[in-house]
């Protein structure tokens, strides 16, 4: 299955169906047989017009300038990562010459001495699709995803072992997926490929690809089945390493103190 080719029309038109009506200030007395607003509805609403927009939903039009935009995240009540989104499907796609140019997933080796000194906490960089690429030797014993070579997404949603490595599964999975999106607001480069391998591997993966959401977790916290030690309660944090690559640092600890605590530092 090939990645959606009008993704700016079905971002809207999913948006779109989670609002509702009458508190986006429409007033209808009839009894309505679609979920969320009309198209026209929308484009009123947002001072469009109704033939505009639906030309934007259709995909005959693909880049609305920023401040139909702005308006029509505003009725439908995007967040700050929902707008980004919005903007990236907006722009032109990046042509081959610049996915050549973007360098091979190498991790800096400043960044691998710090991996290898942090021998008590569980962390990794990841790639844009979710690729690790380099790993603390303790994030290896606590998630078998979370070593060199592997991959969040594909573990998640192919790898029978995780949903007894998440407890909540259903809830990682709509992270996950809503994640990648966000990334994708910003970073799209060589994403369609792995979106649309997924999609053709995995039945829930689709449908949630297809929901839309998206957002960005930055910051959380995470149930984890560890062999000998049980469920772990671990927070994370993430940081973005500066460069063109756009690899992100994971790191998991639990609380001082805690069970949990004693339990990881057990496994270091």
């Amino acid at each position: 299955m090939a990645p959606d080719d009008n993704q700016l029309g079905s971002f809207l038109r999913s948006r779109r169906e989670k609002i509702d009506a009458a508190s986006a200030g429409v007033v209808d007395n009839t009894r309505r047989r679609v979920k969320g607003l009309r198209r026209e509805e929308l484009a009123l609403l947002a001072g469009v017009s109704p033939s505009y927009y639906a030309r934007i939903e259709q995909g005959r039009d693909r880049h609305p300038s920023r401040e139909i935009l702005e308006a029509l995240a505003r009725v439908l009540r995007l967040d700050d990562t929902e707008r980004a989104y919005l903007g990236s499907l907006a722009m032109p796609s990046l042509t081959p010459a610049d996915m050549d140019a973007i360098p091979a997933p190498t991790v800096r080796p400043g960044v691998l001495h710090l991996l290898e000194r942090w021998i008590d906490l569980p962390a990794f960089v990841v790639t844009p699709s979710r690729d690790v690429l380099a790993s603390t030797a303790l994030a290896a014993r606590v998630n078998p995803a979370w070593r060199p070579g592997r991959n969040l997404i594909e573990f998640t949603f192919l790898d029978p072992r995780a949903q007894e490595v998440y407890p909540d599964w259903d809830e990682i999975t709509l992270q996950t997926v809503a994640g990648l999106r966000a990334t994708a607001a910003t970073r799209r480069t060589g994403l369609d490929g792995f979106v649309a391998s997924m999609c053709e591997r995995s039945e829930t993966f689709r449908a949630l690809w297809d929901s839309h959401d998206v957002y960005e977790r930055v910051m959380g916290e995470k149930r984890l089945a560890v062999d000998g030690l049980g469920v772990l309660r671990l927070s994370f944090e993430t940081f973005a390493l500066a460069g063109p690559e756009g690899h992100v640092l994971y790191v998991y600890f639990p609380q001082p103190g805690s069970t949990d605590d004693e339990a990881l530092r057990s496994l270091a």
